[in-house]
């Protein structure tokens, strides 16, 4: 058992060292208590659940002709709101990098760092998943 606890720990202390993770994170854990023993994971799936909806509008905004980029914006910023709320650090990098992107009309550095983005979320998604699974 306490092999178990010093290896949740230990991955807990991974993504803050590795920057996946920022304080927010921390804050968000503080808010959860007896009455609400998942909140947590609970915003975290509201999160990803938000994240894949808005990656798809996103996507699709990417690739119509012309590209709205007020638009593509709004949706990059609340991306970016929600990322910065569970202090998915690296998440809120990749939004930045695909913003800048999008405002210097840069639509293909914009589709890659869109790849990008997605990547992190998926990994921060599988990384979470086990952690709360174990």
């Amino acid at each position: 058992m306490a092999d178990l606890k010093e290896q949740v720990v230990a991955m807990r202390q991974s993504f803050f060292d590795e920057e996946i993770l920022d304080n927010y994170f921390i804050q968000l854990e503080q808010l959860e208590n007896e009455d609400n023993p998942n909140f947590v994971e609970e915003v975290v799936s509201v999160f990803f659940s938000d994240s894949f909806n808005h990656l798809a509008i996103i996507e699709e905004e990417m690739n119509k002709s012309p590209v709205d980029y007020l638009k593509l914006d709004r949706y990059l910023h609340q991306l970016k709101g929600g990322s910065a709320s569970i202090g998915a650090n690296k998440v809120k990098i990749a939004v930045n990098r695909t913003r800048e992107d999008c405002k210097e009309g840069d639509m293909e550095g914009a589709r890659a760092s869109l790849q990008e983005l997605r990547m992190e979320i998926n990994s921060l998604k599988a990384k979470l998943e086990t952690y709360y699974e174990v």
